[in-house]
């Protein structure tokens, strides 16, 4: 499963939660010397993303070039003192399509920037699902499930071309073309011996990149499809794939998200459980607070960490951005992990709870699904299609 765009002789390191990623970041943002690009969904001005936020400031006025650029929907609440602030202190700051208006009916505004990217002097880098925000989220629960990885070695140098590509989409659509021009060119060392890739979803080149390389090594199974995903909605080919790779004789199991968070994804997700349980797939309902995680790891070797869920709303609209990883020593780690909130955190689905379900849940379960299909419908993004 090896193809082009692949870059050996890098150092991953697997990064848990915020506890794990937020004091990398702020590291990598203080002992920058030359350029700094983030790009995120969500940018909470709580005292994480203040603690950002100054650090971010403190690096462009001892001459760092900085460029922050969030999401117009995800950050929509983004005050508008501390941007003026982050301006004035010489970071160059983008909306990627500002909110105008909560009545707009424009297609385009589905077409969000769903990806937690940053380049740091084109040395290291952070690829993830772990947005700019505390992860307690108080009521006695569990700190948000979420991964990121810390990436050192040449693919650095595809994550820093995928900003720099955004970017200049960005402000070109908004005119303003002068902002933050880099003259970085830094090719980055071998540090390491793991084999990654960048992966990239967008509305041009890359529809189906991530999909397709989902698919492509779940076809390719022979022991064990381990995958970890908050928001699982999955197309009609990569149901087939799961559902073949069970049949033959591979353990696959998935790891999701409970009601707790957004109900209407998660309830229309049950309405593939009974299939998927028939084939031999094992569910695990992730019980212990918010599960935010995009990952996977099959066959202890190929493994992903990145910003796509498995649904429609990332396959198809939103950019993305995925790593994905050779590297038996990396997957052994990152499927330690997840196996460990399979036994602490998660319950299995059985059979018998699909069958004792009430009219009620199986009512909302199916009217849920049929929402989100006719949701994708009037998008005219081939919503139906993809759920058929």
């Amino acid at each position: 499963m090896v193809h082009s765009g692949w870059r050996t002789g890098n150092k991953l390191t697997l990064l848990r939660n915020g506890a794990e990623f937020f004091p990398a970041l702020l590291f990598a943002i203080e002992t920058a010397q030359f350029e700094i690009r983030l790009e995120t969904y969500i940018f909470e001005a709580d005292e994480v993303g203040l603690n950002i936020a100054n650090a971010l400031m403190h690096a462009a006025q001892r001459g760092v070039n900085v460029g922050l650029l969030i999401d117009g929907f995800g950050a929509k609440n983004f005050p508008a003192d501390l941007r003026q602030r982050l301006q004035t202190a010489g970071v160059y700051f983008l909306f990627f399509r500002p909110e105008v208006s909560p009545f707009s009916v424009k297609k385009t505004r589905l077409r969000r920037l769903h990806r937690k990217l940053s380049c740091f002097d084109g040395r290291v880098a952070f690829v993830g699902g772990i947005n700019i925000l505390s992860d307690d989220d108080g009521e006695g629960l569990a700190p948000r499930y979420d991964y990121a990885v810390q990436v050192e070695g040449p693919v650095v140098s595809d994550i820093q071309q995928a900003l720099a590509r955004q970017w200049r989409y960005t402000s070109w659509v908004q005119l303003k073309k002068q902002l933050f021009k880099s003259f970085l060119r830094v090719q980055p060392p071998v540090v390491g011996d793991s084999l990654a890739r960048l992966l990239v979803r967008d509305n041009a080149r890359n529809r189906r990149t991530i999909e397709k390389s989902y698919i492509d090594a779940i076809q390719a199974a022979s022991s064990e499809v381990l995958i970890a995903n908050a928001y699982f909605l999955p197309g009609r080919r990569m149901r087939q794939a799961l559902i073949k790779a069970a049949k033959r004789g591979v353990n696959v199991v998935l790891l999701l998200q409970d009601e707790r968070d957004h109900a209407l994804l998660q309830y229309a997700s049950w309405a593939f459980y009974r299939q998927f349980l028939d084939a031999g797939i094992d569910i695990f309902q992730y019980k212990s607070g918010f599960m935010h995680a995009k990952v996977a790891v099959i066959d202890g070797q190929w493994a992903t960490v990145g910003s796509s869920n498995i649904d429609p709303f990332s396959l198809l609209l939103a950019r993305e951005a995925d790593l994905v990883v050779q590297d038996e020593s990396f997957a052994k780690q990152l499927r330690y992990d997840i196996r460990l909130h399979l036994q602490q955190d998660a319950t299995q689905v059985v059979p018998e709870h699909i069958k004792n379900a009430g009219f009620a849940l199986r009512w909302l379960v199916w009217a849920c699904y049929g929402l989100v299909r006719l949701l994708l419908g009037i998008t005219g993004y081939g919503g139906r299609k993809y759920l058929e």
